[in-house]
C-alpha cells in the first residue's frame, strides 16, 4: 500500500532573496518560460525547473536558474501553473523562519494550518497529476526536439519535486493518439524536498539517475519516511542514486532558506552544488 505525504504550513514558508534575475522570457511549447542561458549558449546539458507552488516568477527560483546557467546548463523554467501560482505574499504571511516557529503559540500554529488548508484545498485539485503531468511531459518533449539539445535533466522543488521523481521513471507510452508515442522522461532527475509523494509507488518505477536533497526538520517527510525511501532506492543497484540529508533544514530550504543565517546559506549552497555535480556527471 502506498503512503501519500501531504502539505503543511512549512510548504509555504521561507525568505525572499535579493538580486535581479538575468535571464529572458519566451514561449516554449505554448508555455511562458524563463530561460537562463550559459555563456556558450550550448544546449548539450539542458535543465528543466519544475517549481514549487510559488511558480515560475518567484525571484528565488529565477536567481537559482541563473546560477545553473553560470555553471554551464541551459535552463528552462516554464509556467506549469498557467498563471495560477500562489502569491509571494504567503512567504511572509503564512509561516515565519524556523527560529520564530519555535516561539509560536498553539493558537498561532493552528491558525497557520487552517489558512494552508483553505488555500491549498482549492489550489491543489486544479493542479493535480492528471492536469499537470501532461503539461510537463509535453514541455520535455518540446525541449527534446529543440535543435542542439542533447541530454535533459530536471530539478523539482517541493510540489515540483514529486514530478521530478515521476520524470525519473523514463519515457511513458502516450494514451493520446494525436501526440508523440512516447512522452516525458529525462536523463537524470534531482528532487529537492519533494511533497505529496507516494511511498513506495513514486519510487519503485525510478530507472534514471536520481538525486534528492532533504532537510532533517522537514515536516512533510519525517525521518521514518526518508528511511523507507532510502531502503527502496538501495534495492535499485543498477540505478545511480543519492539521498543527501541537510541537518536542521526545513521544507523548502533549497529555494526559500534564510540568506542571513550562515547555516541556512551553507545548506542552500551545498544543495546547489549537489545539483551541479550530479548533472555534470549524468548529462555529460
Amino acid at each position: 500500500m502506498s503512503e501519500n505525504i501531504g502539505m503543511s504550513p512549512c510548504c509555504l514558508s521561507g525568505a525572499l532573496h535579493e538580486g535581479t534575475p538575468k535571464g529572458r522570457v519566451d514561449t516554449i511549447g505554448g508555455l511562458p518560460t524563463y530561460i537562463a542561458e550559459p555563456e556558450t549558449d550550448s544546449k548539450k546539458k539542458t535543465i528543466v525547473f519544475i517549481t514549487d507552488v510559488f511558480g515560475w516568477e518567484f525571484p528565488n527560483a529565477r536567481l537559482l536558474a541563473d546560477e545553473y546557467a553560470k555553471a554551464g546548463f541551459y535552463t528552462y523554467m516554464p509556467d506549469f501553473f498557467q498563471g495560477d501560482a500562489l502569491p509571494i505574499d504567503f512567504l511572509q504571511n503564512i509561516e515565519p523562519s524556523l527560529k520564530t516557529q519555535e516561539t509560536l503559540s498553539l493558537a498561532d500554529k493552528a491558525k497557520n494550518t487552517a489558512v494552508v488548508a483553505t488555500t491549498l484545498g482549492t489550489w491543489l485539485p486544479k493542479h493535480r497529476e492528471a492536469v499537470s503531468r501532461p503539461l510537463i511531459d509535453g514541455f520535455i518533449n518540446t525541449v527534446r526536439l529543440t535543435p542542439g539539445t542533447d541530454k535533459i535533466g530536471v530539478v523539482g522543488f517541493c510540489w515540483g519535486g514529486r514530478y521530478a521523481i515521476l520524470q525519473a521513471h523514463g519515457q511513458q507510452q502516450s494514451t493520446d493518439p494525436s501526440s508523440e508515442p512516447s512522452v516525458g522522461g529525462v536523463d537524470a532527475a534531482y528532487a529537492c524536498h519533494p511533497s505529496l509523494v507516494a511511498i513506495p509507488a513514486d519510487f519503485d518505477p525510478v530507472v534514471k539517475p536520481f538525486s534528492m536533497a532533504q532537510g532533517t526538520k522537514d515536516s512533510l517527510l519525517d525521518m521514518k519516511s526518508i528511511g523507507q525511501i532510502q531502503d527502496l532506492m538501495a534495492k535499485k543497484t543498477d540505478v545511480p542514486h543519492e539521498i543527501r540529508l541537510y541537518e536542521d533544514q526545513v521544507h523548502g530550504f533549497t529555494l526559500r532558506g534564510d540568506w542571513s543565517s550562515d547555516k541556512d546559506k551553507e545548506a542552500m549552497d551545498a544543495a546547489m552544488k549537489q545539483g551541479f555535480e550530479f548533472f555534470d556527471k549524468y548529462l555529460s
